[in-house]
């Protein structure tokens, strides 16, 4: 169990903790309780990941003309393609800082278009836009009436940007500059980024290297990594319904009254099993 325990955590950028390391090896057919993973990775000396703290790095522009905040922190649409948010953050290498923006879909928590640049101006989201559009026209959704929520940057309120929105029929939307409740999912998304790839495998030395690995980053993120909603999360990838091949039953060892997705307190009786069906959606 220790070789799948190990693999499991390598297979994941080193970032999931004893919690995600159960899920997955459940996921994957194997029946294990959650206080033997606990103790097997306090053996082989593995921990997940634990974020920092956000910095700032949004300057607003006075002059600029501002959308309203369409959005008023509700991150939680109905459905995909009702709302996508945008940051900006950065990296520092050897040879200067690079910028990385992101584009996300609300509903699905997953990162539609991206872009990196050794400067943090209007091309950038530009890019990153045009990235998020193309995206979804080659899956077949109509990114028309998609409210598109950042914060006050200058980039994001640019004449460029918000023309390039107005074309494609997307809504523009902005929060309060230095809040970053107003922005709060993007903001979200960054701190993963940076506590999962940037911080662990750092230092980085060019604007290339930060590009390539970002591009494994979020496939990993899109496609394979579970969130602190996991159920939540793969039944909305909006990808066709598959079925795992095995269906757990409630593992050896110790046992708790807990499902995956629940506090509670480990019990020495065995507990019904989780509905691991529930997992079933990508």
């Amino acid at each position: 169990m220790k070789l799948q325990i190990a693999r499991v955590h390598g297979e994941n950028f080193g970032v999931y903790g004893a919690r995600k390391v159960w899920l997955q090896l459940n996921r994957e057919g194997h029946r294990v309780a959650r206080c033997t993973v606990e103790r097997l990775m306090r053996e082989l000396g593995l921990r997940g990941v634990t974020r920092g703290r956000i910095k700032r790095t949004t300057v607003a522009d006075p002059a600029a003309d501002r959308p309203a905040d369409l959005v008023q922190r509700r991150f939680a649409p109905a459905a995909p393609n009702r709302l996508w948010v945008a940051d900006i953050t950065y990296v520092s290498t050897w040879s200067g800082w690079v910028y990385v923006a992101f584009v996300i879909d609300a509903y699905a928590r997953r990162i539609l278009g991206w872009r990196t640049s050794t400067s943090m101006t209007t091309a950038l989201v530009l890019d990153a836009i045009e990235h998020a559009i193309w995206t979804r026209e080659r899956d077949g959704w109509y990114v028309k009436d998609v409210v598109h929520h950042t914060d006050r940057g200058s980039q994001y309120t640019s004449i460029a940007f918000s023309e390039r929105l107005g074309e494609a029929g997307i809504q523009p939307s902005v929060g309060a500059v230095g809040s970053s409740y107003d922005n709060a999912l993007a903001e979200t998304i960054n701190g993963l980024y940076k506590t999962e790839l940037i911080k662990p495998r750092g230092p980085w030395r060019t604007v290339d290297h930060v590009e390539f690995a970002t591009a494994e980053w979020v496939d990993w993120f899109n496609d394979r990594r579970l969130s602190a909603i996991a159920v939540i999360s793969h039944q909305r990838r909006w990808r066709p319904r598959t079925t795992l091949n095995t269906q757990p039953s409630t593992p050896l060892g110790c046992h708790t009254d807990r499902s995956p997705d629940s506090p509670g307190r480990f019990s020495s009786t065995a507990s019904p099993s989780p509905d691991w069906s529930r997992l079933t959606r990508r």
